[in-house]
Protein backbone atom coordinates (compact mmCIF):
# COMPACT_ATOMS: atom_id res chain seq x y z
CA UNK A 1 0.00 0.00 0.00
CA UNK A 2 1.21 3.55 -0.69
CA UNK A 3 2.31 5.54 2.33
CA UNK A 4 1.49 9.21 2.80
CA UNK A 5 3.80 11.55 4.71
CA UNK A 6 1.73 14.65 5.53
CA UNK A 7 3.24 18.10 5.91
CA UNK A 8 2.09 20.67 8.46
CA UNK A 9 0.05 22.46 5.83
CA UNK A 10 -2.66 20.19 4.33
CA UNK A 11 -2.46 22.24 1.12
CA UNK A 12 1.30 21.67 0.77
CA UNK A 13 2.52 20.37 -2.61
CA UNK A 14 2.69 16.59 -2.94
CA UNK A 15 5.62 14.60 -4.33
CA UNK A 16 5.17 11.03 -5.59
CA UNK A 17 8.53 9.42 -4.77
CA UNK A 18 9.56 6.13 -6.40
CA UNK A 19 12.07 3.80 -4.75
CA UNK A 20 15.34 2.48 -6.14
CA UNK A 21 15.83 -0.92 -7.76
CA UNK A 22 17.31 -2.66 -4.74
CA UNK A 23 14.85 -1.79 -1.97
CA UNK A 24 11.18 -0.96 -1.55
CA UNK A 25 9.54 2.11 -0.12
CA UNK A 26 9.88 0.96 3.49
CA UNK A 27 13.69 1.11 3.24
CA UNK A 28 15.19 3.43 5.90
CA UNK A 29 16.54 5.80 3.22
CA UNK A 30 13.09 6.24 1.69
CA UNK A 31 11.46 6.71 5.08
CA UNK A 32 14.07 9.25 6.12
CA UNK A 33 13.83 11.30 2.94
CA UNK A 34 10.03 11.19 2.75
CA UNK A 35 9.73 12.20 6.39
CA UNK A 36 12.45 14.83 6.00
CA UNK A 37 10.72 16.44 3.05
CA UNK A 38 7.40 16.40 4.90
CA UNK A 39 8.99 18.22 7.84
CA UNK A 40 10.23 20.81 5.34
CA UNK A 41 6.77 21.51 3.99
CA UNK A 42 6.34 19.02 1.12
CA UNK A 43 3.90 16.12 1.37
CA UNK A 44 5.26 12.81 0.06
CA UNK A 45 3.59 9.66 -1.23
CA UNK A 46 5.70 6.49 -1.55
CA UNK A 47 4.76 3.08 -2.94
CA UNK A 48 6.19 -0.22 -4.09
CA UNK A 49 6.60 -1.18 -7.72
CA UNK A 50 4.85 -4.51 -8.52
CA UNK A 51 7.98 -6.69 -8.32
CA UNK A 52 8.63 -5.58 -4.76
CA UNK A 53 5.08 -6.33 -3.65
CA UNK A 54 5.48 -9.74 -5.29
CA UNK A 55 8.62 -10.41 -3.24
CA UNK A 56 10.92 -10.38 -6.26
CA UNK A 57 14.36 -8.78 -6.52
CA UNK A 58 14.52 -8.17 -10.27
CA UNK A 59 12.65 -5.05 -11.44
CA UNK A 60 9.68 -5.33 -13.77
CA UNK A 61 10.03 -4.35 -17.47
CA UNK A 62 10.10 -0.58 -18.05
CA UNK A 63 6.55 -0.47 -19.37
CA UNK A 64 5.25 -2.13 -16.18
CA UNK A 65 7.25 0.22 -13.95
CA UNK A 66 6.04 3.27 -15.87
CA UNK A 67 2.43 2.10 -15.72
CA UNK A 68 2.73 1.52 -11.97
CA UNK A 69 4.09 5.02 -11.41
CA UNK A 70 1.35 6.49 -13.60
CA UNK A 71 -1.29 4.53 -11.69
CA UNK A 72 -0.20 5.95 -8.36
CA UNK A 73 0.08 9.42 -9.88
CA UNK A 74 -3.43 9.27 -11.33
CA UNK A 75 -5.19 9.23 -7.98
CA UNK A 76 -2.70 11.24 -5.98
CA UNK A 77 -3.39 14.81 -7.12
CA UNK A 78 0.34 15.36 -6.86
CA UNK A 79 2.34 18.33 -8.07
CA UNK A 80 5.79 16.72 -8.31
CA UNK A 81 7.17 13.35 -9.44
CA UNK A 82 10.56 11.80 -8.81
CA UNK A 83 12.46 9.19 -6.92
CA UNK A 84 15.69 7.59 -5.83
CA UNK A 85 17.81 6.19 -8.68
CA UNK A 86 15.53 3.88 -10.71
CA UNK A 87 12.41 5.45 -9.24
CA UNK A 88 13.47 8.85 -10.52
CA UNK A 89 14.36 7.49 -13.95
CA UNK A 90 10.97 5.77 -14.25
CA UNK A 91 9.18 8.97 -13.27
CA UNK A 92 11.02 10.80 -16.04
CA UNK A 93 10.25 8.08 -18.60
CA UNK A 94 6.57 8.19 -17.67
CA UNK A 95 6.58 11.99 -17.93
CA UNK A 96 8.34 11.88 -21.31
CA UNK A 97 5.65 9.51 -22.61
CA UNK A 98 2.87 11.78 -21.27
CA UNK A 99 1.66 9.04 -18.93
CA UNK A 100 1.36 11.41 -15.96
CA UNK A 101 -1.98 13.22 -16.09
CA UNK A 102 -2.07 16.04 -15.26
CA UNK A 103 1.55 16.75 -16.15
CA UNK A 104 3.85 17.33 -13.15
CA UNK A 105 5.02 20.82 -12.29
CA UNK A 106 8.53 19.44 -11.80
CA UNK A 107 10.61 16.30 -11.34
CA UNK A 108 13.15 15.61 -8.58
CA UNK A 109 15.91 13.01 -8.94
CA UNK A 110 17.85 11.73 -5.94
CA UNK A 111 20.85 10.14 -7.66
CA UNK A 112 19.83 9.88 -11.31
CA UNK A 113 21.27 6.62 -12.76
CA UNK A 114 22.77 8.06 -15.94
CA UNK A 115 24.51 4.77 -16.74
CA UNK A 116 25.45 1.52 -14.96
CA UNK A 117 28.69 1.76 -12.93
CA UNK A 118 31.70 1.29 -15.20
CA UNK A 119 29.58 1.39 -18.37
CA UNK A 120 29.43 5.06 -19.43
CA UNK A 121 28.33 4.15 -22.97
CA UNK A 122 25.04 2.69 -21.71
CA UNK A 123 23.33 6.04 -21.23
CA UNK A 124 19.78 6.41 -19.92
CA UNK A 125 19.06 9.97 -20.95
CA UNK A 126 17.66 9.93 -24.50
CA UNK A 127 14.14 10.59 -23.25
CA UNK A 128 14.99 13.49 -20.94
CA UNK A 129 14.68 16.26 -23.58
CA UNK A 130 11.06 15.13 -24.04
CA UNK A 131 10.23 15.93 -20.41
CA UNK A 132 8.45 19.26 -20.50
CA UNK A 133 8.66 20.02 -16.77
CA UNK A 134 11.57 21.57 -14.84
CA UNK A 135 13.96 18.98 -13.40
CA UNK A 136 16.15 18.98 -10.29
CA UNK A 137 19.10 16.57 -10.20
CA UNK A 138 20.60 15.94 -6.74
CA UNK A 139 23.81 14.02 -7.36
CA UNK A 140 26.71 12.85 -5.22
CA UNK A 141 30.22 13.66 -6.41
CA UNK A 142 31.21 10.00 -5.70
CA UNK A 143 28.20 8.54 -7.52
CA UNK A 144 29.38 5.77 -9.85
CA UNK A 145 26.20 6.03 -11.93
CA UNK A 146 27.34 9.39 -13.32
CA UNK A 147 30.40 11.55 -12.72
CA UNK A 148 30.12 15.25 -11.84
CA UNK A 149 31.43 16.06 -15.31
CA UNK A 150 28.85 13.82 -17.02
CA UNK A 151 26.01 15.25 -14.96
CA UNK A 152 27.11 18.83 -15.50
CA UNK A 153 27.19 18.27 -19.26
CA UNK A 154 23.82 16.48 -19.21
CA UNK A 155 22.01 19.20 -17.26
CA UNK A 156 23.57 22.00 -19.30
CA UNK A 157 22.20 20.36 -22.45
CA UNK A 158 18.68 20.17 -21.04
CA UNK A 159 18.25 23.92 -20.91
CA UNK A 160 17.56 26.53 -18.24
CA UNK A 161 14.75 24.63 -16.49
CA UNK A 162 17.11 21.80 -15.48
CA UNK A 163 19.09 22.27 -12.26
CA UNK A 164 22.01 20.27 -10.83
CA UNK A 165 22.98 20.25 -7.16
CA UNK A 166 26.21 18.34 -6.61
CA UNK A 167 26.54 16.89 -3.12
CA UNK A 168 30.26 16.99 -2.37
CA UNK A 169 31.47 13.59 -1.17
CA UNK A 170 28.05 12.01 -1.60
CA UNK A 171 27.58 8.53 -3.02
CA UNK A 172 24.63 7.20 -5.07
CA UNK A 173 22.44 7.70 -1.99
CA UNK A 174 23.81 11.23 -1.43
CA UNK A 175 25.59 10.01 1.69
CA UNK A 176 29.17 10.75 2.74
CA UNK A 177 31.29 8.24 4.69
CA UNK A 178 30.24 8.22 8.35
CA UNK A 179 33.75 9.16 9.44
CA UNK A 180 33.38 12.41 7.49
CA UNK A 181 29.70 13.05 8.11
CA UNK A 182 28.45 11.16 11.18
CA UNK A 183 25.15 13.09 11.36
CA UNK A 184 24.28 12.74 7.68
CA UNK A 185 24.50 16.43 6.87
CA UNK A 186 24.97 15.73 3.15
CA UNK A 187 21.58 14.06 2.81
CA UNK A 188 19.99 16.74 4.99
CA UNK A 189 21.38 19.36 2.61
CA UNK A 190 19.94 17.49 -0.36
CA UNK A 191 16.53 17.52 1.31
CA UNK A 192 16.86 21.24 2.04
CA UNK A 193 17.57 21.95 -1.63
CA UNK A 194 14.77 19.68 -2.87
CA UNK A 195 12.13 21.12 -0.57
CA UNK A 196 13.11 24.72 -1.33
CA UNK A 197 13.01 24.02 -5.07
CA UNK A 198 9.55 22.46 -4.92
CA UNK A 199 8.11 25.20 -2.70
CA UNK A 200 9.38 27.93 -4.99
CA UNK A 201 8.17 26.54 -8.34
Amino acid sequence: MPRHYPAGNPDAPLLVLGHGAGAGHEHPWMVRVAGGLASRGVQVLTFNFPYKDAGKSVPDPPSVLEAAFAGVWKGARARFAGGKSMGGRISSQAAARDLLEPAPAGLVFFGYPLHPPGKPAQRRDKHLPSVGAPMLFLHGSRDQFGSPEEMTQLVAGLGPTATLELIEGGDHSLVRPKTQDPKGAALEHAMDVAAKWMLEI
